[in-house]
C-alpha cells in the first residue's frame, strides 16, 4: 500500500484511535477519537472547541495516535501515525457529517454543532504493524512533507557470517545469502537480540534513511 491507502485504511478499517498530546508540564494526555476522513492530505478528525484536547492541540500543532484491529493480539494489525496538525474551521463539518451520519445523534442540531471545528493531520510520519502474518509485517510511511524515519538494524561489514543471531531472532527475518547478512526489516520486530549476541558486534543500530 502507498501512504494514502494507510491512511484510508486507518479511517475506514479502524476509525476510533487512541490520540496523545501533552499538557502543560509536558506530560502526556491520551483520549479516544474517530478519524472522520482522509485523503491525499491527510487525516481529518473534529473536536469541540471547550475541550482540553482541542486546547492542547493548538499550543502544541503536533499529535499521535494508534488504531487497532483484530479479534485478539495474533490477528491484530496496529496503525500509528504522528505529525502535525492544522485547525480547517467548520467548513468541512458538513461533508465529516455526511461520512459519519452517527455524528448527528451527538450533535443533532445546526446550532450545537457550532462547537465543533475540524484538524487535519497533515504531515507526518506512520508504521503499519501487522501480526496476522507469519513472519511478521511492518512498514514505515511518511505523508505531507515529513521525510519517513526510524531507528533498524543493520548488519555491517564485520559480519562473518557465524550464523550466532539466527538462533535468537524471533522472526527468523535475517537472510544469509548475502555478506554480510542483512535483517529484513519488513518482518523485524526490532527486539535487540542480534545486537546482544553477535560476537563480531557486526549488528548496529541507526536511523533509516
Amino acid at each position: 500500500m502507498n501512504e494514502t491507502e494507510y491512511l484510508i485504511y486507518l479511517q475506514k478499517e479502524i476509525h476510533t484511535v487512541v490520540a496523545a498530546t501533552v499538557d502543560d508540564n509536558g506530560l502526556p494526555v491520551t483520549c479516544a477519537i474517530d478519524m472522520m476522513d482522509a485523503d491525499e492530505n491527510g487525516l481529518y478528525f473534529l473536536t469541540a472547541r471547550g475541550k482540553g484536547f482541542y486546547s492542547r492541540l493548538k499550543k502544541s500543532g503536533y499529535m499521535a495516535l494508534t488504531g487497532m484491529k483484530g479479534e485478539d493480539t495474533m490477528s491484530c494489525v496496529a496503525v500509528s501515525v504522528r505529525g502535525r496538525v492544522k485547525e480547517l474551521g467548520g467548513a468541512l463539518l458538513p461533508r465529516l457529517f455526511e461520512k459519519n451520519p452517527y455524528m448527528l445523534e451527538i450533535y443533532p442540531t445546526t446550532e450545537s454543532q457550532r462547537a465543533l471545528t475540524v484538524f487535519r493531520l497533515y504531515a507526518g510520519m506512520g508504521e503499519w504493524f501487522d501480526l496476522s502474518k507469519k513472519p511478521i509485517e511492518r512498514f514505515s510511511f511518511s505523508f505531507g512533507q515529513a521525510k519517513a524515519k526510524q531507528e533498524e538494524y543493520f548488519i555491517t561489514d564485520a559480519c562473518t557470517h557465524c550464523r550466532t543471531c539466527e538462533s535468537v531472532c524471533p522472526q527468523g527475518c535475517i537472510d544469509f545469502t548475502f555478506k554480510p547478512a542483512v535483517i529484513r526489516q519488513e518482518h523485524c520486530l526490532h527486539c535487540g537480540r542480534c545486537i546482544e549476541v553477535c560476537p563480531q558486534g557486526a549488528v548496529i543500530r541507526e536511523e533509516s534513511k
